[in-house]
């Protein structure tokens, strides 16, 4: 009888784990598009009926409890949820295609998200499949369509098709955001830099999650001493999937052309100190401002050798900027305070 090596056993115990967990995937992969699919069948014939006036307005109704009261055990029959199923049906008209796609592969949940929130097929099918590349839970999917990130992704203005070789300033342009969208921070627009930094850290979770997949946190006030000088970058990541380092400094002004010489700065320091050529892509760097006039942001970034972009921050789209400061709303308090005496 042989003996079992202690190493290879290990080895394919984590071989064999692993591929329990794979067999797992592929069950529940397969157990929802199947769901997906009868999903779909249901609101096919719902819309189908609908458009040929062979059934009366009750017909949901009347199904969704035919169907719960033939298998009480299952949860999806309610007549919303049907409705639902229509709408699918309508959104997604060939059913051949549906399991080609994205949105085959995604929870019933996500799919009501997409019915709900948009509806142009070609956003339901980005945000699908941004949503199953990226493994989105529901609420992150919601989040992503009300800030638009499809109008956001890859718009900042940018030098980096002249400071970066031609495929990779494709992939470095995909990372940036114009504008992003800082709402969770919870503060107003007179915030100092410093604040807005912190907030940023602090909620770190929610940052990175704004910033995008594959960004990893550093960290902040990153110190550089050169001859006897100090220098602090503001926020330094790492993007995991592209291998570079991201420099994002914070300005709560207008752009003037002089951040992006600081910032260019930064990026041929971090560039020099930090990244190992044989390994990591350029280092680029990502200003964060209030406001920006997007000619002279164009003027400046053609006269930067470093790869910078440049985007606006928003702290609450529509909202976040009409509210008054903490020091406004004391005012307020005090003077109601001297009236009421």
């Amino acid at each position: 009888m042989s003996e079992v090596r202690v190493g290879g056993y290990a080895d394919a115990l984590l071989a064999l784990k692993r591929r329990v967990h794979e067999a797992r995937y592929e069950v529940q992969r397969h157990a929802n598009t199947a769901m997906v699919l009868l999903y779909w069948d249901i609101g096919a014939v719902l819309a189908e009926r609908a458009a040929n006036a062979d059934w009366g307005s009750k017909v949901v109704e009347r199904l969704a409890r035919d169907l719960s009261a033939e298998f009480p055990e299952a949860k999806g029959f309610s007549h919303r949820n049907l409705r639902y199923m229509r709408s699918f049906a309508e959104a997604w008209p060939d059913r051949a295609s549906i399991v080609q796609r994205s949105v085959a592969q995604l929870p019933w949940g996500h799919i009501i998200e997409l019915l709900t929130q948009l509806t142009g097929p070609d956003d339901r099918d980005w945000y699908a499949d941004r949503d199953l590349e990226h493994g989105w839970t529901r609420s992150v999917l919601a989040h992503q369509i009300s800030t638009r990130l499809r109008d956001r992704e890859g718009a900042s203005p940018s030098n980096f098709a002249t400071s970066l070789e031609p495929s990779d300033s494709e992939l470095a342009q995909q990372i940036t955001k114009d504008p992003f969208t800082l709402g969770f921070l919870a503060i107003d627009v007179d915030t100092s830099e410093r604040q807005l930094e912190d907030r940023l850290v602090e909620r770190i979770i929610d940052t990175l999650r704004e910033l995008g997949p594959g960004f990893s946190f550093v960290g902040r006030q990153v110190h550089f001493e050169i001859d006897g000088d100090d220098f602090y970058v503001d926020l330094l990541f790492f993007h995991v999937q592209q291998l570079r380092y991201v420099v994002v400094e914070l300005k709560t002004t207008k752009f003037d052309p002089r951040h992006a010489g600081q910032l260019g700065f930064y990026v041929a320091l971090v560039d020099d100190r930090l990244r190992d050529p044989g390994k990591h892509q350029p280092t680029v760097g990502m200003l964060l401002v209030r406001e920006k006039n997007e000619t002279v942001v164009r003027y400046a970034l053609a006269g930067a050798s470093q790869p910078l972009a440049v985007s606006r921050y928003e702290l609450a789209p529509g909202v976040q900027a009409s509210l008054p400061s903490e020091d406004a709303l004391v005012r307020i308090a005090e003077a109601d305070s001297g009236r009421s005496r």
